[in-house]
């Protein structure tokens, strides 16, 4: 049995693309490696394509799920100052200008109303309404942009001043206090919220570094502690195992690596930075192209056909044919992440040598078992042609219709080339554990599974087993009921009414 602990000890670490800001010089497409370079230019064009000159920021993409919710076009607040942040750094003629302009809307997007628990936060969309008294968060109002568009701020302000005027860096660092004075009043955030604190961590200390204030300087640093401390308990976040979101924990702590105002911060975050990279490569089937749930968050279930930010972030390091990301287009599901690649252009993305190995080549089959909290274990099996996995949550969490929460997955590449998947899409307060032949799951009451593959019929699935395209799952189970519904490349499946279910899973070679 493999862990991360059992990866290496080596501390010996490959840095792809730009210097620490120590360096102090501008990175551009000249000084970036074949594949950033690449990855960069691949998400300006998308930037360029959806820039909107009347409005000033970019165009959400059509295959946005909030856009074909309304319907309309909207533009994208967020994503508008990361593109800000790229024509900074490719600089062309016209760039700065362009970049100015776009800051000067996100810049007016901002909420000033102080008292709320919107302020200091931004509009997703200039087409939003103003939050109403009762306004809801997430649902009206998303306070993470704070952080998302402070730490792109800041990465300006370190990297750029030279290519801003004073008075819109001025008007940044105002907007940067706001963000701070908004989080600090709210009071909602924990450190456990892995990737929002990371980047709170690195606005909070940027901000009380500027500013000179002793108090936000002790507050930060104590917030910083805890975050570290949290991670320490168990040699993970809370957040665990997000293609998406584990990206976000990268890029804190690349800013903590980088822009940290202690040797101690710069430290503790180079040093959770390799220990994120290596509890992926453990996970990561490379023949695959995918990293093994169980996921704590996840927008997908395959690396190829949509955009992670871990997949960004691979993409840096890795050519196109090896990195787990889907063609970039305009339609590509979830493109907008890929907007993320000029804040690692300029980071550089740093993953100790051994676990660059094991995302190049497969190195063997392994189990991997990790403990994330008091309550919660992560366990996988990744083998040669399937990869899988479960939480044990000692029946903490559960995963309600909608979740980001997969406790139980399987994938597997089936003779179509395609990657097919299981995963489990709700179910009651659940422990799922994966051993070297399947997966075990105790719960009590309905649970719904999602099987995708290509080639799939509605025929090859029944309550004792699932014959798939490449792949064969015995399940045994005290359900009272079975229903099976079949969608295009999806069947749909409900056992009701269990207490504990048992997968076998077998590739078909």
């Amino acid at each position: 049995m493999k862990n991360r602990k059992q990866i290496g000890l080596a501390l010996v670490v490959l840095a792809f693309g730009a210097a620490a800001h120590a360096a102090s010089h501008h990175v551009s497409t000249a000084t970036m490696n074949k594949n950033t370079r690449e990855l960069f230019q691949q998400s300006m064009a998308m930037d360029d394509l959806f820039y909107d000159p009347a409005v000033k920021l970019v165009k959400s993409p059509s295959a946005s799920p909030r856009r074909a919710a309304t319907g309309s076009t909207y533009h994208m607040v967020r994503e508008s100052s990361w593109y800000a942040l790229g024509l900074l750094v490719r600089d062309a003629p016209g760039d700065r200008q362009r970049a100015a302009d776009i800051l000067d809307a996100v810049l007016k997007q901002q909420y000033l109303t102080q008292g709320t628990p919107w302020y200091g936060t931004y509009r997703r969309a200039p087409e939003e309404k103003d939050p109403e008294p009762n306004a809801v968060m997430w649902r009206n109002f998303d306070p993470n942009w704070r952080t998302f568009i402070g730490t792109t701020f800041e990465m300006i302000l370190i990297e750029y001043p030279d290519r801003i005027s004073p008075e819109l860096s001025k008007r940044m660092y105002e907007a940067i206090d706001r963000a701070i004075e908004g989080e600090i009043a709210e009071k909602r955030l924990l450190p456990s919220y892995s990737n929002i604190a990371l980047m709170y961590g690195a606005l909070w200390d940027f901000a009380a570094t500027h500013d000179k204030r002793d108090d936000w300087k002790q507050q930060s640093k104590d917030w910083t502690e805890a975050v570290y401390k949290l991670y320490k308990q168990y040699g993970a976040f809370f957040e665990y195992n997000s293609p998406t979101y584990c990206g976000v924990d990268i890029y804190g702590l690349a800013l903590w690596r980088n822009y940290g105002s202690t040797p101690r911060m710069r430290s503790i975050g180079s040093e959770m930075e390799a220990g994120m990279w290596r509890d992926l490569a453990v996970l990561y089937q490379p023949e695959l192209r995918n990293l093994s749930g169980p996921y704590d968050r996840s927008y997908g279930m395959d690396m190829e056909s949509y955009v992670s930010v871990v997949g960004v972030w691979m993409r840096t390091v890795l050519g196109e044919k090896y990195a787990p990301l889907a063609p970039i287009g305009p339609t590509t599901d979830h493109m907008p992440d890929i907007w993320f690649a000029p804040h690692m252009a300029i980071l550089g993305t740093k993953i100790p040598a051994d676990a660059f190995k094991q995302m190049n080549t497969f190195t063997g089959e392994h189990l991997v078992r990790q403990q994330i909290t008091a309550d919660r274990i992560a366990t996988a099996w990744i083998g040669k042609h399937v990869i899988f996995g479960g939480e044990s949550t000692n029946k903490t969490k559960d995963a309600g219709m909608g979740s980001q929460f997969h406790p139980a997955t399987i994938q597997w590449r089936t003779p179509s080339g395609e990657i097919g998947f299981v995963q489990l899409v709700q179910a009651p307060a659940i422990d799922a554990t994966a051993d070297k032949k399947g997966i075990t799951i105790s719960t009590t009451g309905n649970v719904r599974i999602r099987i995708h593959a290509k080639g799939l019929t509605q025929a090859g699935v029944t309550a004792a087993g699932w014959e798939l395209p490449g792949l064969k799952v015995a399940v045994t189970s005290d359900n009272k009921n079975f229903t099976a519904d079949k969608t295009g490349d999806d069947v749909y499946l409900v056992y009701s009414g269990i207490s504990n279910m048992r997968w076998e899973i077998t590739p078909v070679e």
